[in-house]
């Protein structure tokens, strides 16, 4: 039996788009926080589905984790983006409601492959998001025609920040990682699993590895980081616009 309880909610984005949404519930809190995690790539099959693993193991270790599928996918309303800036929005959202909702005092944003860059953009829109975890972040050229121009807001953001990748990632070199975040702001860490290529990692083998490196991070650098200040306008905005009603 699971140590954990699983609801549904749909979460409205500003410009009218419905997610679906799934919140894990530990039966025992160890902390305050809830960790948000960002699907793959929605074109290719990307899912809140996939995220499952990841979010049950996580609430099983007493964190709160929320999966959605962003727009076009499932049951989600819209379309999905080419370039990810769409689903942006669908990040922002589903933060403000977990902030409004779960009162967390903490948020850390998890983004798989696609996903990363996606709630790149989105971590410092939100106060309560004090870090960041990376699996899988396309960073190599091929990929960067879709998602480069997402890669500024996270590189820039002086957020904690988790890079998580396989050594045999097809999309993102070890090198091209590495040259990334020379130039990053912020405390940046980098865990390299040792021959895993980039859809490999995503799959269900990995999700209590990819666990453990989020409860790590958590552990030595986030729980007594409190969170980031963002101008006061720009904060409400989003919290006025969202809106949220209970799942039929």
């Amino acid at each position: 039996m699971p140590n954990y309880t699983l609801e549904s909610s749909t979460v409205e984005t500003l410009d009218g788009v419905n997610l679906m949404t799934r919140i894990f519930k530990p039966k025992q809190v160890k902390d305050n926080m809830v960790i948000v995690l960002v699907h793959q790539y929605s074109i290719m099959g990307g899912c809140q589905a996939l995220m499952k693993g990841m979010a049950s193991g996580l609430a099983e270790k007493g964190y709160a984790a929320v999966t959605f599928d962003m727009r076009g996918v499932g049951q989600s309303t819209g379309k999905p983006s080419l370039t990810g800036f769409a689903e942006v929005a669908d990040v922002v959202a589903v933060c403000n409601w977990v902030s409004q909702n779960l009162s967390p005092n903490k948020i850390l944003l998890v983004g798989s492959s696609a996903g990363a860059p996606i709630a790149g953009s989105a971590v410092d829109q939100i106060e309560q998001i004090i870090g960041y975890v990376s699996l899988g972040y396309p960073f190599g050229m091929m990929a960067s025609i879709l998602f480069g121009r997402h890669h500024k807001a996270i590189l820039q953001s002086p957020k904690p920040k988790l890079f998580v990748m396989g050594t045999e990632d097809g999309f993102t070199s070890v090198k091209q990682l590495d040259n990334k975040l020379k130039s990053a702001a912020g405390h940046n860490e980098t865990r390299l699993i040792e021959g895993a290529g980039h859809f490999e990692m995503e799959g269900p083998a990995f999700d209590s590895e990819m666990v453990k490196c989020i409860l790590e991070f958590i552990a030595s650098f986030l729980r007594e980081v409190r969170p980031f200040l963002v101008p006061k306008f720009q904060s409400m905005m989003f919290l006025m616009k969202v809106k949220i009603w209970a799942p039929h």
